[in-house]
């Protein structure tokens, strides 16, 4: 039910803004440190008794208006300790909801090149207010090796110049 409702937010904010729904983000160099949570994950596959509490923590550098560097660690799904690395593109905003690609690589789970790393590719949409945020990725399924599903992160901006 939470999900849902977070999910209602974000999908209603935009309406909010009218004229400005579908915009193009300037690219334009920036420097914002963000310090983000573990991940919540709503899993599409909601009765194999996975991990939905990705308690975890990672660095958000974005270093122009579309891309940000980002690296971390997380309690994953099935119970394993994985690492990322990679970045974040978001060139386009609906509203206020930046939308994009996480691309990155992943380790740490066991069914997935026995635990090695993987690339993945993740649409992500971000929405951000002052000194707070929450990422959203939508996670496809991957055969039996990897669970989809939506994952809110927290992130809380450390400094901007």
């Amino acid at each position: 039910m939470r999900t849902l409702y977070l999910l209602a937010l974000l999908g209603a904010a935009p309406l909010a803004h009218g004229a400005d729904f579908f915009t193009k983000i300037d690219p334009a160099p920036t420097s914002e440190l963000w310090i983000d949570t573990g991940f919540y994950t709503a899993h599409f596959d909601g009765d194999k008794d996975l991990n939905n509490n990705n308690k975890g923590l990672a660095l958000e550098y974005r270093f122009s208006g579309t891309l940000a560097a980002t690296g971390g660690r997380f309690y994953n799904s099935d119970r394993a300790w994985s690492n990322y690395a990679g970045v974040i593109w978001q060139p386009y905003a609906v509203g206020p909801v930046r939308v994009g690609l996480a691309l990155a690589a992943f380790d740490g789970y066991p069914k997935t090149r026995d635990g090695g790393w993987f690339p993945g590719v993740i649409p992500t949409l971000t929405y951000e207010y002052q000194r707070v945020g929450v990422n959203v990725g939508i996670i496809p399924n991957y055969k039996d090796r990897l669970y989809g599903g939506i994952s809110f992160q927290l992130k809380f901006k450390l400094f901007q110049r």
